[in-house]
């Protein structure tokens, strides 16, 4: 009897260990590229922490195999990985004196269902400024009778099933032109406390199989709103009074300071998301040190999933806190984040 050659018993896994690692190659082929590639990538890309698993596990099959071009590769992968998971973004806190500190709430209530949860959170957390996506006709009813009266000023564009937002504020607004988008992103001004800040929702379409140019596009445009608001130049803008020296800018000022909050449909790990962070904006969860706790999907893994939704603020902000909450009835928890407005130097 003849015995068998330990390589030929290990090529099963090598050919395991290799479909695994090409797997893995062509996802973080696309983050090494900065680009979202087409489907399957930009769905895969959101979950690029959790290739580390499938890349381990190739690891120890070439091991097992004696495979060191097979270790060789992994290793390569996992330093890739591990380079890529690191926080995106800028950081660093405003130089300038706090003027006025409040809170802000986003949460996506899928279709509606989870607005009665919704209004339970913010009579609890009690935010200043909420920003609803998937707010249709039943749910604005609902804010409208439970919420009205501590919340008087909203801008809405309510539709029906995932298409209708809604801004709920206690601080006065004033109009502001929305992003345009398959999905409702409403946009307004608010007078913080004499203090002007620009708000602006976020709700793009996800990135569905065969739609993903639509997803591109509607992202796109929200990096370039931000581009051309982010309030990275200096502004004198009050809430209905551009003219008041009292907000947080000087004098030549023309940017507000912005605040941009939803449902991205998008993590650090796609590369239309990132330019949105590189117009200057920062995003809440990384300042407060939770920049990969995941927020959807909160039904089905939320202990697997990705953070899609986020506060992006512009310079002008510091961030306290930031946490997430967890309703029913909706896939996506909710992020409460406490944040102070500073003087511009």
């Amino acid at each position: 009897m003849r015995a068998s050659h330990p390589r030929a018993e290990g090529r099963p896994l090598e050919t395991a260990a290799a479909l695994l690692f090409l797997g893995v190659s062509a996802v973080v082929g696309c983050r090494v590229a900065d680009t979202d590639c087409i489907t399957p990538f930009p769905q895969l890309l959101a979950f690029l922490p959790w290739l580390l698993v499938p890349t381990g596990f190739g690891l120890l099959l070439a091991l097992f195999s004696r495979w060191w071009t097979g270790v060789v590769w992994a290793v390569a992968l996992l330093g890739l990985l591990a380079w890529f998971i690191e926080p995106y973004g800028k950081t660093g806190e405003p130089g300038g004196a706090p003027l006025v500190s409040f809170r802000v709430l986003t949460s996506n209530v899928e279709f509606g269902h989870a607005t009665d949860a919704l209004v339970e959170a913010v009579r609890r957390e009690k935010p200043d400024l909420v920003f609803v996506q998937e707010c249709e006709y039943t749910c604005d009813d609902t804010l409208k009778r439970a919420l009205g009266t501590d919340y008087p000023h909203r801008a809405a564009q309510v539709s029906a099933g995932s298409a209708g937002s809604v801004v709920l504020s206690r601080f006065p607004l004033s109009a502001a032109d929305g992003v345009p988008g398959t999905m409702a992103m409403p946009g307004a001004v608010a007078d913080v406390r004499g203090h002007a800040v620009r708000l602006q929702l976020a709700h793009p379409m996800p990135p569905l199989p065969g739609r993903t140019d639509l997803w591109r596009e509607e992202l796109g445009k929200l990096r370039d709103f931000a581009a051309e608001n982010s309030g990275n130049t200096r502004n004198t803008g009050n809430a209905g009074n551009t003219g008041n020296a009292g907000n947080a800018g000087n004098a030549g000022d023309s940017r507000t300071p912005l605040i941009l909050a939803g449902d991205f449909n998008a993590s650090q790990d796609h590369a239309a998301f990132r330019r949105i962070l590189d117009t200057g904006l920062r995003d809440a969860t990384r300042l407060a040190g939770h920049d990969r706790t995941p927020s959807w999907p909160a039904r089905t893994m939320p202990a697997f999933g990705v953070q899609i939704d986020h506060v992006l603020l512009s310079a002008d902000f510091s961030v306290r806190a930031a946490r997430f909450l967890d309703l029913p009835d909706t896939d996506h928890r909710a992020l409460l984040t406490d944040v102070t407005l500073h003087q511009r130097r």
